[in-house]
């Protein structure tokens, strides 16, 4: 008789075992043969070899579908047990457009690419291993980047995740902030932090950042650094220096992919500094696998009311803003 144990690292054992043990009590009857025993996150099994082989390979396809999902249903637990494959979503519509979905959120909601630009957004960055996604507030640039990137993370494609920010004040003196480091920072950062929420049981998040596997620092703490096997965000990228984003660049190891998103028109530098943002566009726009990506009020997906704002205030602007200086045909060079 051999022995197997088996770690669920990343996992809520209620999500595995169901309430009341009711997912366990199914894996337990498909392999009645094997005896298993759940204490917190491992599984300890006992049984023949082979037996013991096949368990494992149905528990990590259990495992996979819950890191992917978020949830698993009993019948597709069942089914998987049963030795079926998993099914692509947990209740799946069937009238749904798949190709816009990015990842499954908690409890089976769908985070999509809902625009054209967003759309272009996800196959730029599959098809370039650093992207400048440049709009105004509001478009999504943000969101779809930490979803581009909790994907990466899901399908195991990268080992972890960095999101930073320049930790610059939008336009107000805050003074001195109380706490220790963290608490000092991460009012910069929470809107990388909103986002995760929504991509994320808040169990498995919490466990991401304790083990470091998401890391959100300012952008500061990247120098010096090399930065591998990772999704890389570089968020409000406009109110990084030219000298910071070569910085920030220069960290990106060679299996590591990057997203810096920013809005030329909200830079919040003082006034003796430039942002580095259009610069470091036009500077890098002929590299190949660097793709640049520009969203407008179209994209606009929170309330009505922001696309009329931005465009009256783009109306009102007695400078023409730096977005549309560049050529069409160097915006989506790598689109041809």
């Amino acid at each position: 008789m051999s022995e197997l144990t088996i770690e669920l690292d990343g996992i809520r054992p209620i999500d595995f075992y169901g309430p009341n043990n009711t997912k366990l009590a199914i894996i337990k009857k498909r392999f009645s043969q094997l005896n298993i025993a759940a204490r917190g996150n491992k599984l300890k099994v006992s049984g023949n070899e082979a037996d013991l082989r096949d368990f494992e390979d149905r528990v990590t396809l259990v495992v996979d579908h819950l890191e992917r999902y978020g949830q698993i249903s009993e019948p597709q637990l069942d089914r998987i047990m049963l030795g079926a494959e998993a099914p692509e979503s947990p209740g799946a519509n069937a009238t749904e457009n798949r190709e816009d979905v990015i990842v499954h959120g908690p409890s089976g909601n769908l985070v999509k690419a809902r625009t054209v630009n967003q759309r272009r957004m996800v196959e730029l960055s599959e098809q370039n291993d650093i992207l400048f996604a440049i709009g105004p507030a509001g478009t999504g640039k943000t969101y779809t980047a930490v979803a581009l990137a909790v994907r990466a993370l899901k399908n195991k494609e990268v080992k972890r995740i960095v999101l930073t920010r320049p930790a610059v004040e939008a336009g107000e003196s805050l003074g001195f902030l109380p706490g220790d480091l963290k608490e000092k920072i991460d009012p910069y950062l929470r809107p990388l932090y909103d986002a995760l929420d929504d991509m994320l049981p808040a169990s498995k998040l919490s466990y991401y950042m304790a083990n470091r596997v998401i890391e959100i620092a300012p952008l500061a703490f990247m120098r010096g650094r090399t930065l591998d096997k990772a999704f890389i965000i570089l968020d409000e990228a406009q109110n990084a220096t030219n000298s910071q984003l070569k910085m920030f660049l220069t960290r990106i190891g060679p299996s590591a992919k990057a997203i810096i998103t920013g809005d030329l028109t909200q830079i919040d530098l003082p006034g003796n500094q430039h942002s580095g943002l259009y610069p470091s566009v036009q500077l890098l726009k002929d590299i190949d696998g660097i793709a640049t990506v520009f969203l407008a009020d179209e994209d606009v997906v929170r309330h009505r009311l922001v696309k009329a704002i931005i465009k009256a205030y783009e109306g009102a602007s007695p400078t023409q803003n730096p977005t549309h200086q560049l050529s069409q045909s160097s915006k989506e060079k790598k689109a041809l």
